[in-house]
């Protein structure tokens, strides 16, 4: 290739690229990370949509709303290239792309009684309350519960225990429902039991002929190394080179026990009768709120769909229309959406010939699969390429071109990650082997991958500060990231970074409460609520808009037995301070005299906030973000109120905890971005830095039953220990399975952040020495373990032993408070505001004055109803659903002020006119997903001193960038000539429209619109 030779390399996958496209293979594609999987799943769509005759007949599926949005965006963008642009407008807002939650909850509508929901619930993102309330139901012991007793007296009567314990197996009832719903007998558990000890100690004969559980105590120490005195211990040492000996020894010290106990039997008795009622009492919650959560929906759509041999009329629907499900992520499918995966492909026939036509492509990357507390299953991936899904065998395909990294990062992510990830895959462990990545872009100069290994953390967290300025030095326009295991791995390097003036913007790092805004927001709410909250009342004089020294707290707060607020006005305890902090807490008195005052009148958020404006709290905000996270603190306190005060303190606490505060609002397109690795997953980045290695995460709460699925169906489960007993053997040994399975999936997490850089990746950590000054290996669940045959070569000499201590730096002690003669700033000029002359205020047109009070309401709920289906972009909406909102509608129409005798026949009305506009080509192409979209769009325009008030019903932009302006209009026509009734309907509101497009400022070319849905009639022309 000459030196003026621009052409791209060749892409090494081509074959398996091109073999993916092919309309009639079902195919699993394993796509690695930087691969492109996500634009080969375009292509295919797009390769679909030239053999299909409606575009419904696709459904594409992925797991995130963002990802759901991006490829609906591609897909489009690459519909010029196989569709005329004809066929386009036809098609674009039929497209089916959508998430797989979103595909539930539109089965769950059209069949509602076998989802088992009656009317659609909301669905909640966060159901812990709901489970709580379920778990306390469970529990009553009135009528006699006996085994809600026995649970207690086995948590020794910790009702708040077992009733957490029971609402963390309701969120996870995706895993557990069907192993236990079946109440499986003692014998059967146990027998998984034996099977566990027999293979266990199969595994270590085969290596050692005479191995048992007494040789094993033998040989090894109770930590499970070799024992140094022992002749044989040492010599077996000597020749177990890999260690494999060692570990099938040390398992036989962690055998399971053969056979329950009788007090473990009766507890995992209980445990099993009580968690199917705890289903039902959850059930029971969801209907009363009206409610679910997205596990109950995906169950709820695999009812709608039946069994595959007794589908119902949707699943048979369903099979007629589909022809083509293409899913994204794959690897991070769970249990229930297997299933319905499962329903909808049940009874497809397909072959090597092609069968019937009807595919299945599954693309994702099981490296990457990094979900398991949000019940991603990785092993039905394995399963699936190598068993098919249902009845559609599936046709394995691997490509491998990274088309994000450096070659000199995959090639060492190609050398490293063979040693980090399991040899063999396992579909029961989740362990998946590496794939190894070719690079399409050449290596760059320097090291693509440099370690960083410290013996201080201080050490570490200026090293992070020296990367980031050589890397804006190197590239002032490249993206830095430091990606973290999880949150706590950033307490020391945070600090460094301000200290620097470095900006970052750390993505859902920071939480609400630990904000010094929401803190001081916090007290002042509590203080308000409860006048006798001495805490609260003492952190509201700390705060910036008071600021008392701790001295002058401790005058107004010691030696009394009344509340800080009479203390304030005590003017003995007043007169001892000086007189700065005097006139302080004279100002903040007088302003909360005033919001005391209005206790329990209005609403709490108001009270807050005005005390909180009158204190001067925007001005104790740095920036503009502490400014926005009040205001989220505030959005929080109105929906914890309740009656002017907090119904629950704790519910608000609990959501300062799980809340995010938001990123640096004003940091530039060069801030470095912090987050946590789950959170860069399909992210990538110039400069990569991973701090915090050696550092492990964090045990989980343990779980009221542990279960681990075996081979050939067998299955070990184990109750809670009794409270105030030893270890129990038989849950700790189910547990240390699943902690490794949760250490085959820290293998895949390590290989998701090296693979988000594209030019640089730095790894740091700490290490500890021992007394020679060497390194210690590793703790044993940290990434730096995982790949500490490769970073040892790494590690520095020993510093000096009797280097002097450094002195102790003092963290840095800022006080901020208002200046002492803090003023509010002037207000702006008042607004000059002359009031209309009330015959100069235009009136519309009343568009069914002529047809009455029914008509009218009729047009306003199918106005309603347009508003949502466009918000949607129509997807999941289908006739079907419409005729099944009928009672809804009715009773909506009621509540309007229909009289009961006119509201069967009003409904259904709407229901023609809602499921016309579906069927209708020029309806769906007006609700369609369309750039610059508003539905009931309201502008105000002034022309003199007359305002003008407008309602737009849609407002968009086509494919071609023209504007559109249309309005609806519910008016029907029994008499035999339609057109010209269309027409003198268009003559009729042309003016109006004309005064539409004026509002919105004269585009050349707007085009306007009139739709009519009960006759599926349409006029438009051109704004003059």
């Amino acid at each position: 290739m000459s030196a003026g030779d621009k052409r791209q390399p060749a892409i090494a996958d081509a074959h398996e690229r091109e073999r993916a496209l092919d309309p009639r293979r079902s195919l699993i594609v394993q796509a690695p990370a930087g691969s492109g999987k996500t634009e080969l799943l375009v292509q295919r769509y797009l390769r679909l949509l030239t053999t299909v005759e409606r575009p419904e007949e696709i459904l594409a599926i992925t797991f995130t709303r963002k990802a759901a949005a991006e490829m609906k965006r591609r897909v489009l963008e690459g519909l010029p290239s196989v569709l005329t642009a004809e066929r386009i407008a036809d098609i674009a807002p039929r497209l089916r792309v959508q998430t797989i939650d979103a595909l539930c909850a539109s089965l769950t509508c059209q069949m509602p009684v076998l989802a088992r929901f009656g009317a659609q619930p909301e669905i909640v993102e966060d159901a812990r309350e709901l489970y709580d309330e379920a778990a306390r139901r469970v529990l009553a012991l009135d009528p006699p519960n006996a085994p809600a007793e026995r649970l207690l007296a086995h948590l020794d009567n910790n009702v708040d225990t077992a009733c957490g314990l029971i609402a963390r197996m309701l969120a996870r009832r995706d895993q557990w429902l069907r192993k236990t719903g079946g109440a499986p007998e003692r014998a059967e558990l146990e027998a998984a039991f034996a099977a566990e000890r027999e293979r266990l100690l199969a595994r270590a004969r085969v290596l050692l002929p005479d191995a048992s559980v007494e040789l094993a105590q033998e040989l090894l120490t109770k930590a499970g190394g070799w024992r140094k005195k022992h002749k044989r211990a040492q010599s077996l040492q000597e020749g177990d080179t890999d260690g494999g000996l060692l570990a099938a020894l040390a398992a036989l010290l962690a055998l399971p026990p053969a056979n329950y106990s009788d007090a473990q039997w009766e507890a995992l008795s209980a445990m099993l009768e009580l968690l199917p009622r705890a289903v039902a009492q959850m059930m029971v919650v969801f209907a009363e709120r009206g409610q679910a959560d997205f596990t109950e929906i995906a169950q709820g759509a695999v009812r709608a769909l039946g069994e595959p041999d007794a589908p119902t009329d949707l699943l048979l629907s369903l099979d007629v229309r589909i022809k083509h499900i293409l899913v994204d992520e794959f690897q991070d499918t769970s249990i229930s959406q297997w299933e319905l995966l499962e329903r909808l492909t049940a009874g497809w026939q397909c072959d090597d010939n092609g069968g019937d036509g009807r595919t299945v492509f599954a693309v994702g990357d099981p490296m990457q699969s990094i979900y398991r507390f949000r019940e991603a299953e990785v092993g039905l991936f394995l399963h699936a390429r190598h068993a098919g899904l249902g009845t559609v065998p599936l046709e394995p395909l691997r490509i491998a071109t990274n088309f994000r990294s450096q070659a000199g990062i995959v090639d060492w992510v190609n050398s490293t990650f063979p040693r980090v990830l399991p040899g063999a895959e396992d579909e029961i462990s989740g362990a998946v082997p590496y794939s190894p990545s070719v690079a399409h872009h050449e290596a760059q100069d320097g090291d693509a991958v440099r370690w960083h290994l410290f013996d201080e953390r201080a050490d570490e967290a200026r090293r992070i500060v020296e990367i980031v300025m050589a890397a804006r030095t190197a590239n002032s326009q490249g993206s830095i990231a430091i990606l973290v295991r999880n949150r706590g791995h950033l307490d020391h390097i945070v600090p460094v970074l301000k200290q620097a003036g470095i900006r970052y913007r750390a993505v859902e790092i920071e939480r609400l409460g630990e904000k010094q805004v929401v803190q001081d927001l916090y007290a002042l709410t509590r203080a308000l609520a409860h006048p006798a909250d001495r805490t609260a009342w003492l952190a509201v004089l700390r705060a910036p808009w008071c600021g008392l020294a701790p001295a002058q707290l401790a005058v107004l707060a010691e030696n009394t037995h009344g509340t800080v607020w009479e203390s304030m006005h005590d003017n003995a305890r007043v007169a001892q301070l000086d007189d700065d902090a005097r006139s302080r807490l004279e100002r903040v008195r007088t302003e909360l005299d005033a919001a005391l005052a209005h206790r329990l009148r209005g609403n709490l958020r108001d009270r807050v906030e005005g005390a909180w404006l009158a204190l001067g709290g925007p001005a104790c905000c740095g920036d503009a973000t502490e400014l926005e996270d009040a205001g989220i603190f505030l959005d929080e306190l109105a929906g914890e109120d309740e009656a002017g005060d907090l119904a629950d303190h704790g519910a608000l606490e609990e959501s300062l905890e799980e809340l995010f505060a938001l990123p640096d609002l004003e940091a530039g397109a060069d801030a470095v971005e912090i987050m946590t690795v789950h959170k860069a997953k399909g992210l990538e980045f110039g400069t990569v830095i991973m701090p915090g290695l050696d550092r492990t995460q964090r045990h989980g709460d343990p779980p009221l039953i542990i279960w681990k699925a075996l081979a050939d169906d067998l299955l070990l489960l184990a109750p809670i220990r009794e409270a105030g007993t030893a270890r129990d053997t038989a849950y700790e040994y189910v547990r240390n399975l699943e902690r490794e399975a949760e250490d085959i999936e820290a293998g895949r997490l390590f290989y998701v952040a090296a693979t988000r850089a594209a030019s640089r990746l730095h790894l740091l950590g700490c290490i500890k020495r021992d007394q020679d000054g060497a390194a210690k290996l590793p703790a044993k669940r940290s990434l730096l373990r995982k790949v500490w045959a490769v970073a040892s070569a790494y590690v520095g000499a020993a510093p000096p032993q009797h280097m002097p201590d450094p002195a102790p730096v003092a963290p840095p002690q800022t006080f901020t408070r208002l200046a002492p003669g803090f003023a509010f700033p002037a207000l702006p000029p008042a607004a000059q505001w002359q009031a209309p002359a009330a015959a100069q205020q235009e009136n519309e047109v009343i568009e069914f004055s002529w047809a009455g009070e029914t008509a009218r309401h009729v047009g306003t709920v199918v106005h309603r109803w347009l508003q949502r289906f466009a918000d949607d972009a129509l997807e999941g909406w289908t006739p079907a659903r419409v005729e099944g909102m009928r009672p809804q509608l009715a009773r909506l129409l009621e509540r309007r002020g229909v009289s009961p005798a006119e509201c069967q026949d009003a409904a259904a009305r709407v229901v023609r006119a809602l499921a016309q506009t579906l069927q209708d080509e020029r309806g769906r192409w007006l609700l369609g997903p369309r750039a610059d979209a508003r539905s009931e769009y309201r502008v105000r325009s002034v022309v003199g001193t007359v305002i003008h008030s407008y309602v737009m019903d849609r407002v968009f932009r086509d494919d071609s960038g023209v504007r559109w302006i249309v309005d609806y209009k519910t008016s029907s026509h029994e008499g035999a000539d339609v057109e010209a009734f269309l027409d003198r309907e268009r003559e009729r509101y042309e003016a109006q429209l004309a005064r539409y497009a004026s509002a919105l400022g004269a585009v050349p070319g707007t085009m306007l619109g009139l739709y009519f849905p009960l006759l599926a009639g349409w006029r438009e022309w051109r704004a003059s």
